[in-house]
Parts: structure tokens; sequence; C-alpha cells
């Protein structure tokens, strides 16, 4: 029979504990830290999507291209929190010779310009609308004055001609 003392077994697990697995940094085996608090359940606020400059992106194209050894553009990448993907977008845009590209795009839809012939046209065409509502307010209150002259017998004309 083999040694049994060189082995132990453990077979008292504490609720909340694993075997051979490994915890987190500073949580105890019951689930809260090491200071007695549990961890907030809140869900954190959304993160801001990063905006990166025409001058940052051309730092990092240098730095990048400055990188002789291997494992420095990886390096570089990890301190400055980017990916490769970054990389390769950013030398694309350089490419294609506009700084202006390099800046950073507004996401979500564009702002239309405005354009006066559109707000003019737009005054012309309410000014029209509303001119021949009069027009025709002005066209129904004469046609009753016809008809009324007609029914009175009464000239519209000082002449005594009817029109």
């Amino acid at each position: 029979m083999k040694n049994s003392s060189a082995i132990s077994l453990k077979t008292n697990n504490t609720p909340g504990e694993t075997e051979g697995a490994r915890r987190a940094t500073g949580v105890s085996p019951g689930g809260a830290t090491q200071s007695g608090h549990f961890p907030d359940p809140e869900v954190t606020e959304k993160v801001v999507r990063r905006k990166f400059t025409a001058k940052y992106k051309l730092r990092i194209l240098q730095e990048a291209e400055s990188c002789a050894t291997q494992g420095q553009t990886g390096a570089l990448l990890r301190r400055e929190g980017l990916y490769s993907s970054n990389l390769t977008t950013w030398r694309r845009q350089r490419k294609q010779g506009a700084l202006e590209a390099l800046s950073p795009k507004h996401r979500g839809p564009k702002m239309k310009k405005s354009d006066p012939s559109v707000c003019r046209i737009a005054e012309l065409e309410k000014e029209n609308h509303r001119l021949k509502k009069e027009l025709k307010q002005a066209a129904t209150i004469i046609d009753v004055q016809k008809k009324l002259s007609e029914i009175l017998q009464i000239p519209l004309d000082p002449t005594g001609e009817k029109i």
C-alpha cells in the first residue's frame, strides 16, 4: 500500500469554496470582499466611445513605424489600449492622403445644411396658399353680392350697367 500521508484530500469544503479553483483577488470564500462588503450589483453607466484626434493618430502611426524589434508594436498597442485594426485603418486613411480623413467622424444622422432658397420657397408657398384662400373668400363675397343685387334688382354699377 502507498503512503497516504503524502497525499492529503480535503473533504470538508466550506460553502462557496471550490477545491483547486482560483479566486479573484480580494474576494473571500463567502463572496464578500476583504473589507467585508459585498460588491455593488448595480450596472455601471455606459462607457463613452473614444474619439481620436488626427494629431494623436499620426503620432501613434509614427511610433508604430519606428518600432524595430518584434514585440514593440504590441507593447505600444497595449500601452495605448488600441487594436491592430486601428493601425490598419489609420494607415489606409493616411494613404488616401487626407489629414481630415483621420479626424473622427460624427456618428448618427447627418445634419442637413440649411439652404436659403429652400426657406424662401417655403415662405413663398405659404404666402401663395394664404393669398389663394383670400382670393377664394373675396370671389365668394362678390358672388353673394351679385346674387343679392339680382334678387333685389339693385344695379351693382352706379352707372346702371350690370357686370
